[in-house]
């Protein structure tokens, strides 16, 4: 595993916030990681295995999950807290210019930053997600989560991951969902594998109007002139082709792939996935 130091700020409400940093080589922007909404920084120790130490990577803990603190007010579980999170991130850290890689939720807060100060902004991946989610895909996860009980052995907790995700990860085996299990969960002061995050995130989802958002669109026009990468899953069920065709006709700095045989989202392992992102980067290094 490539080595990373544990790194904390302040949000601007009180909380002790998580960041892993993988050390990079100087001259290149680092690559900020946001995870998706039950997911934490582990998601990205694989990419970061892979970038570091040539690439500063920073992989953030959002608020309630990973070591991050538990939120007092549920209802800050919203993509706008999350962005005022990583603004302050960047400013403690002095970041004046970054790579964005958001997968999910965590795309959302990278076209929300991208909004706010494009001009930092000097790459971006959108993981599986675009101003429009797709009706399915929101309704399976809003059923999802905020739902979990706990489990007496990784075997036990990686047998149900896979029933819950078999049809996202069709190929995934044994040691995969063992995997993906130790990056969802964690062993608590008893013994058992509990999920690794705040199951009060579900509770703006249950809000009158949880459902509804602002209109991202003008958000993602902002990246017009930022090198980008659209990723899909080809079985998603949160990002259609139509709105990734839409999303690419608007950025004409933007590479769209499709990463077969996955759904939401890809894990960023995947070889179509390692190649767009390694091509991206190379665009984002040769521009610096």
């Amino acid at each position: 595993m490539a080595d990373f130091v544990d790194g904390y700020w302040w949000s601007n409400d009180g909380l002790r916030l998580h960041y892993r940093d993988y050390a990079g080589g100087t001259g290149l922007p680092p690559l900020l990681c946001l995870p998706g909404l039950t997911r934490n920084a582990r998601d990205f120790e694989e990419l970061a295995e892979r970038l570091a130490p040539d690439w500063r990577v920073i992989a953030v803990d959002f608020r309630g999950r990973g070591d991050s603190a538990y939120a007092k007010d549920p209802m800050s579980y919203v993509p706008l807290t999350y962005v005022q999170d990583v603004e302050a991130l960047l400013g403690e850290l002095g970041i004046a210019r970054f790579v964005a890689i958001g997968t999910s939720l965590g795309g959302l807060v990278a076209m929300l930053l991208a909004a706010a100060a494009r001009e930092t902004m000097v790459g971006v991946v959108l993981n599986d997600i675009g101003p429009d989610i797709d009706a399915t895909g929101l309704a399976r996860i809003r059923a999802q989560v905020g739902k979990g009980g706990s489990f007496p052995t990784w075997l036990h907790a990686a047998r149900a991951v896979a029933e819950a995700n078999a049809a996202i990860y069709p190929g995934y085996r044994l040691p995969d969902w063992l995997v993906m299990a130790k990056r969802l969960y964690r062993l608590n002061a008893a013994g058992r594998v509990v999920l690794d995050y705040d199951q009060k995130i579900a509770e703006p989802f249950r809000a009158p109007g949880g459902d509804g958002g602002i209109d991202l669109w003008p958000a993602l026009d902002r990246l017009a002139g930022t090198p980008a990468l659209l990723l899909r899953g080809a079985l998603s069920d949160v990002l259609s082709a139509e709105t990734l065709g839409r999303m690419g006709a608007r950025l004409p700095l933007a590479e769209a792939v499709t990463v077969p045989a996955v759904g939401h989202a890809p894990a960023l392992g995947e070889p179509d996935a390692v190649a767009a992102v390694d091509r991206l980067l190379a665009r984002v290094a040769a521009a610096r």
